[in-house]
């Protein structure tokens, strides 16, 4: 979310759609309490020097969750179950870090491997039987920035 949320404009329309939703999102953003993991924080180092200088700026004063040995060994049990492929093992450590913390939502852009109707399922199953409650897996698009307060 937060390479779309930095990037320049892409050419592509629907990323592009993508990136206004996501700075519409973080501009109204205040009735959530924002956490970055440590492996967001390492992804933002990587690539383009400027553009990773944004996405640590955009992601400065945000607190940062570590991995903990539970998170650690739930990453591992989504590759190693087959609910996530190993080529997503970052990805299963996102989802990881977020359940081991009880956060309520993870919100990303990474539709293939994580915000997706098929990956969702999974993913909340085999985070239920390693003992965890999902987050709610979604995108900017789903959740509603400002608006729709709880009774």
């Amino acid at each position: 979310m937060i390479s779309y949320l930095t990037a320049k404009p892409s050419r592509d329309l629907i990323v592009r759609a993508h990136q206004q939703v996501t700075r519409d999102w973080w501009s109204r953003r205040r009735r959530f309490e924002l956490y970055v993991s440590d492996a967001v924080l390492e992804e933002a180092k990587r690539g383009d020097v400027a553009a990773a200088a944004r996405r640590r700026s955009a992601l400065k004063g945000i607190p940062i969750l570590s991995a903990s040995a539970e998170a650690e060994e739930l990453a591992l049990e989504l590759i190693r179950s087959a609910v996530m492929p190993s080529t997503a093992a970052i990805d299963a450590v996102h989802v990881a870090i977020a359940a081991a913390h009880g956060l309520d939502f993870l919100v990303t852009w990474n539709c293939a491997h994580i915000a997706n109707a098929v990956m969702r399922g999974k993913i909340e199953t085999a985070c239920r039987n390693a003992g965890f409650r999902p987050p709610a897996i979604c995108t900017p698009l789903e959740l509603p920035a400002e608006g729709h307060e709880e009774e």
